[in-house]
């Protein structure tokens, strides 16, 4: 068993080396940031920001207008009424796609977007904060075709969150941007080389260990002991 880890755990560590940075569970990339450029129409009373690089956006709704956030399917996703509630629509698809940063999720009979609307009060207090899909890149262990140079600093593209605010359209924009690795990252010939070496390496070691316990097996018996592993 000893041995079995020590060959996962170093291939692991090669293939991390060519690869974009992990996530961690609900947070956002190290690689990315998203920023926002606008939010429309002006003069709303509204207010919005990305929270943890690419990760979520908190919308404000201050004004006197009802606003609706749309979903993907341009059905109404969430409502911040003038008063402050704050309502989900449970038959939103992006409801129950939004749980998961990749979208990994399995919808439930319920989520159409040609459904009615399915309103439950969340809150009261005029704001709302959620994983959105437009704002980050989609394709996980997969760099953006724009990313030529990882280590400069790389517009992936411009996004938009459809509105609705007191019946007229409006939009939150912004842009995703690859903020670039010191160094460029680790050349991936250079990762798939080193996985290599290192696999070969451990499995010379096995070899080796095997030919000399055959080795030292002499004719004579030796004294009983406990079973031990051949790492």
């Amino acid at each position: 068993m000893r041995r079995f880890r020590g060959a996962a755990t170093l291939a692991l560590v090669a293939s991390a080396l060519v690869a974009p940075a992990a996530l961690a569970h609900g947070g956002g990339s190290p690689d990315y940031i998203s920023e926002v450029r606008s939010i429309e129409p002006a003069g709303a009373e509204l207010s919005v920001e990305v929270l943890e690089r690419d990760d979520r956006l908190l919308l404000r709704n201050r004004g006197d207008e009802t606003v609706v956030v749309v979903g993907y399917d341009g059905e109404p996703y969430v409502r911040l009424a003038a008063d402050g509630t704050v309502s989900v629509n449970r038959n939103s698809p992006a409801h129950y796609l939004n749980d998961d940063r990749f979208a990994d999720v399995d919808l439930p009979a319920n989520a159409d977007g040609e459904a009615p609307p399915d309103w439950e009060v969340v809150n009261r207090n005029g704001e709302y904060e959620w994983h959105d899909h437009r704002i980050h890149w989609m394709s996980e262990g997969t760099l953006p075709p724009q990313v030529t140079d990882q280590s400069a600093e790389t517009k992936v593209f411009d996004w938009d969150v459809p509105l609705r605010v007191g019946g007229a359209a409006g939009a939150i924009t912004g842009t995703l941007t690859w903020v670039g690795r010191p160094g460029g990252g680790f050349p991936v010939a250079a990762g798939i080389a080193l996985a290599a070496v290192v696999l070969g390496g451990i499995a010379l070691v096995v070899v080796v260990r095997r030919q000399r316990r055959r080795g030292g097996d002499g004719d004579g018996e030796r004294p009983a002991g406990p079973a031990k592993e051949a790492w």
